[in-house]
């Protein structure tokens, strides 16, 4: 008969896997937005508001994204308009949501001009993610400004906005 003494250890490991792979490109923004109001005084002025996207790349493509935007002049009821190169992104940052692998690295400077015409040209890129970042969902908050000159006329003011989302910095 025998019989053994002795201390064992023992060890443990975690492992966690993410689910950045596999799926798709996609993303989802707001059905409109607005820069509020402003009470025309014959001065220059300009108004402000922030645009959140969440930008989804579940590809595992590691290609890096990027988010282009282009629009329609602001128009109002009567047919006055705003200049062609009066919205602008001014900033682009992104932030961490439930399933974000890895957060876009933006090389995008700024401030941007949003092309604008009656039918809108081609689209410029308003943030992007370069290769082997901006894995999984992130959120995109694009700040945006409108410059409203002083020879405005008063009314409400519309514009259509086009994003695009393709692989690829």
């Amino acid at each position: 008969m025998e019989t053994a003494n002795g201390t064992f250890a023992w060890a443990a490991a975690i492992a966690t896997f993410n689910g950045c792979g596999g799926g798709s490109l996609s993303f989802t923004s707001p059905a409109t937005t607005s820069f509020g109001n402003l009470t025309l005084n014959g001065y220059n002025q300009s108004l402000s508001t922030n645009y959140a996207v969440t930008v989804t790349d579940n590809t595992g493509s590691s290609a890096g994204w990027n988010l282009s935007g282009t629009s329609t002049t602001f128009t109002n009821g009567t047919g006055q308009t705003l200049p062609t190169t009066a919205t602008t992104v001014t900033t682009g940052s992104a932030a961490s949501v439930a399933g974000t692998c890895l957060l876009p690295t933006n090389s995008i400077g700024y401030p941007v001009t949003l092309p604008a015409a009656a039918t809108a040209p081609a689209a410029v890129k308003l943030h992007n993610a370069a290769a082997n970042t901006g894995l999984g969902p992130s959120t995109v908050t694009l700040a945006f400004g409108l410059a409203v000159p002083a020879n405005a006329y008063a009314g409400t003011y519309s514009s259509t906005w086009t994003l695009t989302l393709a692989s690829g910095p």
